[in-house]
């Protein structure tokens, strides 16, 4: 499997657990900091939660192999593609605004990477 490939997987597997921990925790609800204790098991019981940990687990392992191959200062920048990948998708699964002035962090962001990508 190409590394870049290895890394595309890497990222949308992070991307996944980002989504699938958030919609765990919309439908487990708020609670205040100082409950996090009492809450931990009850959180990792629900299922969007539970398998949100699984792809960030299995995204770290395919990062494990990323890191193998290419140099962490070429390939670590890009893995900043994931905030493009959950500002879009939070919008559409979540309807969460995103703002003018976030869309232009993001773009700096994307420049960057794409600078880094061509050194």
């Amino acid at each position: 499997m190409s590394n870049y490939l290895i890394l595309i997987v890497s990222v949308l597997l992070a991307v996944t657990g980002q989504l699938m921990m958030k919609k765990g925790m919309v439908v487990f609800g708020a609670f205040p900091f100082n409950q996090l204790l009492v809450k931990l098991i009850p959180i990792f019981m629900n299922p969007w939660v539970f398998f949100g940990f699984v792809c960030f687990g299995l995204s770290s392992i395919f990062w494990l192999v990323v890191l193998s191959r290419l140099p962490l200062s070429l390939v670590y920048p890009m893995v900043s593609v994931a905030y493009v990948l959950v500002a879009l998708a939070s919008m559409l699964f979540f309807r969460e605004p995103v703002s003018l002035v976030r869309w232009i962090g993001i773009a700096v962001i994307v420049a960057g990477v794409v600078l880094i990508s061509r050194s």
